[in-house]
């Protein structure tokens, strides 16, 4: 797109362009406004950090006029000003603590920031403000909350917290002179990079709040984090001279994939605008095939759907001003990016009709050939799986009831049915004795947990079981049948075996997945206090939620972006609820403000994409060949690259590892941080190395498992399959 200077690291790619940017008529009032706000909050004269040149030259007003084309003036005024703040606060945060590794001040900086945004907009309580950063914030609270609901200031006050708070992460990185692994790194850019809280302040300038009982659900959720990926990834590609070269910052989506895949840096930008593009595309299929069902299931009303609507278009408007901003602003490596704009191909009368932004070249070519690629997928001959050197430093432990827990394994299994059909239900033929003996799920709960009791280690298997069945029963016999209403149909009626109140009524048993569940709740929950039946009973439905995913992506043949697919695949593969049945007989778990913290979370999730990549590995020639199933991590990067299976195999393994030395890097230095911040006391602490070492033992467990089940080798899948490998 642009053309290398003799300053630019890289080219600038063809970007996806998909909606034209326009420009809110009211900029010049917005310019007008802007400065002598900044002024009067402390951000110029006298700040060290900008002068007047300085922000004219950055030009947030256009930002804002090119994101928010429809706003009033007194809206878009709100609007910049909000950006005018969160950009000072971030070249503040450089200047004060990232240039001098100043952790401590850092964090006693963040720390005053919340008691400026009271969450019942009563400023009366608020502090004096003792710094720019702290005077815009309360100016702008007070303007912005009056008009949203409780709902949305509870979101945008999260977000907010995430978005300060996480500069610590940012500083710690570089403190320690680490870059995080790809997975790290988008999940992390989403709280430090505010692309959220962007979204958030959509809703307040398209007048398009979200229905509060849609709010946390996954077509809003993906809708918000592909946007804000992309948003994120655009910048570090026009930031990456500014922040790497200049500012020493490791936060970067280029300088993250050229370490991991140790290339060059013209390499790894097109690799960073290639999952741009993807995640751009994962908007719009969420957008097109989830969203209408999200609002048909909620009965959600007209003006409620309106809503819907003009946030959606919000967020579109906001991709193409972002695009069309970081093309002009004095911020960002830019060269010749404007002269290959103007070059766009448009049509006719584009410009009369609002779209001389258009440019047709960035919806075909490379584009087209990813949207394309994913839904061409088509079955093969793949062999047996290659399953690479996976190193796990961490020492395995049997629990000592194993064998006891095998054969009433046996005896529960045939009680329940799971090993004969079930009446009336076609495909429903799974499993027979030899073939549930050959998985010897008690081995692996008896390595993930090696110190609970024989009772709960019998639960442990059972619920292994039982997992593992519903997800072979749920394609067999909703997926050949392209049955997503008979799965939803099953989902809702699974619930109901689920009460949380004790004594509750449950329906009679149907089938073998009834009568498993039903069993398993029961004894399961007798004695769990009511916060632990919750996370348990919502670990079972999501994922039986994820697994409706799955049908509809093989229903449409699409192989699944990949920044989904790794968020998705937590949920297909059941780790939260087979980290609980770690847990299984123990006392109370991590209090909620420090488990929800981001090191905590990265920990938990490391682990889990440590154990889903390991199932990946393993399970590749079943899923690909024998199953026709498109959710394999291999695959997945087959897909998007391009490649051979060697080479997305190598890239998973490596993917692996680096999330494996993620998890050892936050226990060695950021859970002590988080720690001593949070001043937790020994319990709290005792609680969190407890954490850890269940992690540890269900990593090492779940790979041991691998190596030794009857489940994945070929003549397995020959046996269990009643058939023989494709031949060429």
């Amino acid at each position: 797109m642009g053309v290398v200077g003799t300053t630019q690291p890289f080219q600038l790619p063809r970007f996806y362009t998909a909606y034209p940017a326009r420009l809110n008529p009211n900029l010049e009032a917005a310019r007008a406004h802007s400065v002598p706000w900044a002024r009067a909050m402390g951000m110029l004269e006298g700040s060290d950090v900008w002068d007047q040149a300085d922000l004219e030259g950055h030009d947030y007003p256009l930002l804002c006029a090119y994101t928010h084309p429809d706003c009033d003036a007194e809206e878009l005024a709100l609007i910049t000003d909000w950006y005018v703040w969160v950009f000072f606060f971030d070249d503040h945060f450089v200047e004060r603590f990232k240039r001098t590794g100043d952790r401590e001040g850092g964090r006693d900086h963040l720390a005053r920031l919340p008691s400026f945004m009271p969450a019942d907009g009563d400023m009366s309580t608020v502090p004096e403000p003792s710094d720019p950063v702290e005077a815009g914030l309360a100016d702008l609270w007070a303007r912005t909350v009056p008009a949203m609901s409780p709902a949305w200031r509870e979101r945008f006050v999260e977000r907010t917290r995430h978005l300060l708070n996480e500069s610590l992460w940012e500083l710690s990185n570089i403190n320690a002179h680490r870059i995080s692994n790809p997975v790290e790194y988008i999940e992390m850019r989403r709280r430090v990079g505010g692309a959220p809280w962007s979204a958030c302040l959509v809703e307040h300038a398209a007048n398009a709040e979200i229905p509060a009982r849609i709010a946390a659900s996954r077509p809003m959720g993906v809708l918000r984090d592909a946007f804000s990926d992309a948003v994120h990834l655009r910048n570090d590609l026009f930031s990456y001279q500014r922040e790497v070269e200049d500012e020493g910052e490791l936060s970067n989506g280029v300088l993250v994939l050229e370490t991991f895949f140790e290339c060059g840096t013209q390499e790894a930008a097109d690799a960073v605008n290639d999952i741009l593009t993807s995640r751009i595309q994962q908007f719009e299929h969420t957008a097109l095939t989830e969203v209408p069902a999200l609002c048909v299931e909620h009965a959600l009303t007209a003006p409620e759907i309106a809503r819907v609507g003009a946030y959606i278009k919000g967020l579109q408007d906001w991709q193409a001003g972002g695009h069309e901003w970081h093309l002009r602003s004095s911020r960002y490596m830019n060269e010749g990016a404007l002269d290959a704009a103007d070059d766009a191909l448009t049509f006719p009368g584009a410009a009369e009709l609002g779209m001389s932004g258009l440019d047709f070249r960035s919806l075909l070519g490379p584009p087209a050939l990813t949207r394309l690629r994913k839904h061409a997928h088509v079955p093969n001959r793949v062999g047996p799986s290659v399953v690479p050197e996976i190193e796990m430093p961490f020492a395995l432990g049997m629990n000592p009831h194993l064998d006891d827990a095998r054969a009433h394994l046996a005896e529960w299994a045939e009680r329940i049915g799971l090993l004969r059909p079930q009446p009336g239900v076609p495909g429903s033929d799974l499993w027979d004795a030899d073939l549930l003996d050959g998985f010897d799920f008690p081995l692996c709960s008896a390595g993930i947990a090696p110190g609970i009791g024989p009772d709960a280690l019998d639960l442990s298997a059972q619920w292994l079981a039982w997992g593992t069945y519903a997800d072979d029963y749920y394609p067999a016999v909703f997926g050949r049948n392209r049955d997503i209403a008979g799965a939803r149909a099953t989902n809702a009626r699974l619930s109901l075996f689920m009460p949380l109140d004790d004594g509750a009524p449950v329906p009679p048993a149907r089938s073998a997945l009834d009568r498993g569940l039903a069993d398993l709740w029961r004894r399961t929950t007798a004695t769990m206090p009511p916060e632990q039946r919750l996370d348990l009973r919502t670990a079972v439905d999501s994922m039986l939620e994820s697994w409706l995913w799955e049908l509809g992506n093989q229903l449409q043949n699409r192989v699944p972006d990949p920044v989904d697919h790794i968020e998705m695949r937590r949920r297909t593969f059941g780790s939260d609820l087979t980290m609980i049945l770690t847990r299984l007989g123990k006392g109370p778990s991590l209090p909620d403000e420090v488990y929800t913290t981001g090191p905590v979370q990265s920990l938990v999730t490391s682990a889990a994409d440590v154990a889903c990549l390991i199932n990946d590995v393993h399970s590749y020639q079943q899923e690909v060949e024998f199953e026709a199933n498109v959710h394999n991590t291999v695959l997945v990067v087959q897909n998007f690259f391009g490649c051979d299976y060697p080479t997305a195999l190598r890239i998973a393994a490596d993917l692996l590892a680096s999330r494996l030395r993620q998890f050892q890097h936050v226990v060695m230095h950021e859970l002590p941080v988080l720690c001593d911040d949070m001043g937790l006391p020994n319990e709290t602490r005792g609680a969190l190395g407890e954490l850890v070492r269940e992690l540890q033992d269900w990593m090492v467990g779940i790979l041991n498992w691998h190596r030794a089940t009857h489940r994945y080798g070929e003549a397995d899948l020959v046996r269990r399959f009643h058939q023989t490998p494709w031949t060429e």
